[in-house]
């Protein structure tokens, strides 16, 4: 097996988030095994996005199968391929609607975690627009060999910056999109500080009333939790004008929907579900990607989950064509992660081996035997009709090579076999998590 090429800070941090049994933010394609047709085809989405259109996917499978992974994955191939991305975990305070603001308080954390490859760990929302302003003052200048602090050059600026944002003028609430834009670049200008403030809070949807933002920026409007989405498409067309591929956005947590017990609320948001999916596939959107990573139950519960909606069911359920054992379609709505191959675990426990190895400075010294002897021991203890799931071995993996590391006279064999090495919760239900005490 080649050697893994890494970086100290990557693999520091690999070792550290898989430790805890967090998804990577970095590093992730290190450590990618038995996903291709899976990550093939959202990157046909990229795409896509890139073209114009826009596309809408669920990523789901069962509690540690890597939906979150993939999320991530695909997080890091948009922003290299130019792509502006934001991501953020669905929770009890970040839905896509509800009574207490649920809904912009999932666009604020978007906006938070708004990403670029030159800014990927998030807060990008600055950077890009001052990014596309000196752009525009760098092709004023090249045009009409002006410089910026000639009379004249900042109104050449701002004709160019008019004729992107009349682009997005005719759109839903795209006005007073605009007109923010504007405004920032308005205190950009006049490098006033307190005006761009104004701008980016307003962008962000931080203000809560409209009296606030009127008296701030004059405009009428803000974001809120019925019109968050609408500032999603304008968002994703406004940075597909000014150079980027598109915008990507990632839910992850999905199951959080599906938790939600008053009835009237959790269907309402499944009805913004519906809004968000039928607008992508109508392409009504344009240069936006909708990515949304859930449990099985969530799509599948006939009861409280997706299917108990005709439209959901009539959209995402599988064709009777791919029931056949060994068929998977994995250009629908629905990419369903299938546990991985021995065979597949096997090579990513020696990726894992390697990084840790790399990263601390030692020869490996664990054999392709002993890394089959560690997968054949996970499955007696957890029975062979055990689905094996990466969450379930990685983190108790690391730990296995974390603890050879830490005591030098500890023996593969026996800590693999050691009567403390059980189950402490087997996951025979889709929730049930399967950890390890070591």
């Amino acid at each position: 097996m080649a050697k893994i090429k890494i970086s100290k800070k990557i693999s520091t941090a690999l070792i550290n988030s898989l430790s805890a049994g967090v998804v990577p933010r970095v590093g992730v394609e290190h450590i990618a095994v038995g996903r291709e047709k899976e990550l093939q085809s959202l990157c046909q989405n990229l795409n896509d996005i890139a073209e114009g259109v826009a596309a809408f996917r669920f990523i789901v499978g069962n509690y540690g199968s890597g939906k979150s992974f993939m999320l991530q994955m695909i997080r890091s191939q948009a922003m290299e391929q130019g792509f502006v991305v934001a991501d953020t975990d669905l929770s009890s305070e970040r839905r896509l609607a509800g009574s207490n603001n649920e809904g912009v308080a999932t666009y604020r954390d978007l906006m938070s975690h708004l990403a670029t490859k030159t800014r990927p760990d998030g807060g990008a929302l600055v950077s890009i627009l001052e990014g596309w302003i000196n752009k525009i003052q760098q092709e004023v200048a090249k045009e009409t060999q002006m410089r910026p602090n000639d009379e004249g050059f900042d109104d050449q600026v701002e004709v160019k910056i008019r004729e992107v944002v009349q682009y997005i003028e005719d759109l839903v609430h795209g006005f007073d999109f605009g007109s923010i834009i504007i405004a920032y670049w308005r205190g950009y200008r006049l490098d006033d500080e307190e005006l761009k403030n104004a701008a980016m809070r307003w962008l962000r949807g931080e203000y809560n009333t409209k009296t606030e933002a009127k008296a701030a920026l004059g405009v009428r409007s803000i974001i809120d939790d019925d019109s968050w989405y609408d500032y999603i498409k304008l968002l994703a067309k406004f940075v597909a004008e000014i150079g980027y591929k598109g915008l990507l956005v990632l839910l992850d947590e999905a199951v959080n929907l599906y938790q939600i017990s008053p009835t009237v609320t959790r269907e309402k948001n499944y009805n913004r579900l519906l809004t968000i999916f039928n607008d992508t596939m109508q392409c009504k959107a344009e240069h936006l990607g909708m990515m949304i990573g859930g449990t099985t139950k969530f799509l599948e519960d006939p009861n409280r989950g997706l299917f108990a909606d005709q439209a959901w069911r009539r959209r995402t359920k599988e064709s009777r064509f791919t029931t056949q054992p060994g068929v998977q379609e994995y250009l629908g709505p629905v990419i369903r992660l299938n546990p991985l191959t021995e065979t597949e675990i096997l090579t990513l426990i020696q990726r894992l081996t390697q990084i840790h190895a790399l990263n601390f400075g030692y020869e490996v010294a664990l054999t392709n035997r002993e890394l089959q002897e560690f997968i054949q021991e996970i499955v007696n203890r957890l029975g062979a009709e055990a689905l094996l799931t990466p969450g379930e071995i990685v983190r108790d993996f690391m730990s296995v090579l974390n603890i050879l590391y830490q005591n030098p006279g500890i023996k593969f064999g026996d800590l693999i076999h050691s009567s403390n090495f059980k189950p402490s919760a087997i996951g025979k239900n889709e929730g049930d998590a399967a950890e390890f005490n070591l």
